[in-house]
């Protein structure tokens, strides 16, 4: 019986263990199609899953390949040598080059430089943190090939991460159930870096900070208030602050981000659209308890200043005179909403007190001189990923 079934049971066995280890790296990963529908759970059965396909795979083959062998003839030893080889080929691609995190290693040194000794061009742009009297700043082309950076600021564990092919980057909390989690990156879900926690196996949106999958799906992350912007711009602001400096390990990888910040890198998945609300269009984005808004990187470029409102928040976001900087400003004060008009190059006037504030909040001079308004949490980001996760956003010109 064995005998007369040894090629179907062969072939079975191949293709249970080669379709499901290329199945367990194409639902995330940026391949044709994998990305376009909802398949993050199928995405995480198939990867809970592949040990048992694996097992079951190898016995299968296992189980006849001596018989293949003594009985088959010349061709049919090449056809099976030949799918054993292609099949070895096929579990090497998609577990030891394809895999997210054999591709974006985490930094082996992590090195922080004060102003006066760093390195990285002040036209670079940043992912900044402030938590108490401490600040740090974090290159985005670094963390963009990293996608994450644990990190203290002070006593506070922080998680920095980037995701390029959203152009986005958020700082998370790793505390989880009160324990500093550690956190691989596992792929992407809708094009946007996901992460596994160690504990569970659970993943995680890099976009949301919410877990999409495992034991602990619909939990969140907590977020830590960030800011981005050139590092002159920031430096200007916390002169104190540590810049993150390259691991020199990485400086071919780093360099494979050549042009990212200012939109000048040609590729299909982190290139940018100049015109407005493409795919790949830059947009402000913010949200206040579930509603959302995002705003034309276009047209904030040309006004320098778009006020409005959203949910019950009155903002202001503000370009700064670098064309690469931006702020968000809640316009309440002391009960009051500030309306301004844009005066030249960074100073802004409110139109009651006419006093003068610059970009970054503080007002300058005038009656309310020394006064500074609350930054509200913001995002530049992909108009594709801002409208994926953010589906009922409104679009603001």
């Amino acid at each position: 019986m064995l005998t007369r079934y040894r090629w179907p049971l062969f072939f079975a066995g191949w293709i249970i263990l080669c379709i499901t280890e290329f199945l367990k790296v194409y639902y995330i990963m940026p391949m044709p199609g994998s990305q376009a529908d909802d398949v993050v759970e199928l995405a995480y059965f198939i990867n809970g899953m592949v040990w048992i396909t694996r097992a079951i795979g190898i016995l299968l083959m296992a189980a006849v390949i001596v018989p293949v062998f003594k009985n088959a003839k010349v061709v049919g030893k090449v056809a099976a040598i030949s799918f054993l080889l292609l099949g070895i080929t096929i579990v090497y691609l998609t577990n030891f080059v394809m895999l997210a995190e054999k591709m974006f290693l985490q930094p082996e040194t992590k090195i922080f430089a004060t102003i006066e000794e760093n390195k990285i061009s002040e036209d670079a742009l940043v992912i900044g943190v402030e938590q108490g009297n401490k600040s740090k700043a974090y290159p985005v082309t670094l963390i963009g090939y990293h996608h994450q950076v644990r990190d203290t600021i002070g006593d506070v564990a922080v998680m920095i991460t980037y995701c390029t092919v959203c152009r986005t980057g958020r700082a998370y909390s790793p505390i989880v159930d009160g324990k500093n989690e550690e956190f691989r990156l596992v792929g992407m879900d809708h094009f946007n870096a996901m992460f596994e926690d160690k504990t569970t196996k659970s993943w995680w949106r890099q976009a949301t900070g919410e877990c999409v999958a495992g034991k602990r799906k619909g939990e969140r992350l907590i977020e830590i208030t960030s800011q981005q912007m050139t590092l002159k711009a920031w430096m200007e602001l916390h002169p104190q602050s540590l810049i993150m400096q390259p691991d020199k390990k990485f400086e071919n990888e780093y360099l494979g981000l050549t042009g990212f910040d200012k939109g000048e890198i040609k590729s299909v998945l982190v290139g940018s659209s100049k015109t407005s609300w493409e795919k790949k269009s830059w947009v402000v984005g913010i949200e206040v308890e579930g509603i959302s808004a995002a705003y034309d990187w276009n047209t904030l470029k040309e006004k320098k200043l778009i006020q409005d409102t959203v949910g019950n928040l009155s903002i202001a976001v503000v370009m700064g005179d670098d064309g690469q900087s931006f702020f968000t400003w809640n316009r309440n004060l002391n009960g009051e909403i500030l309306n301004f008009v844009y005066d030249s190059v960074n100073i802004l006037t409110d139109e009651k007190s006419h006093s003068k504030w610059s970009a970054s909040g503080v007002c300058i001079s005038g009656e309310l001189a020394g006064t500074k308004m609350k930054p509200v949490q913001s995002y530049q980001e992909f108009w594709h990923s801002w409208q994926t996760f953010h589906p009922n956003t409104r679009q603001s010109n």
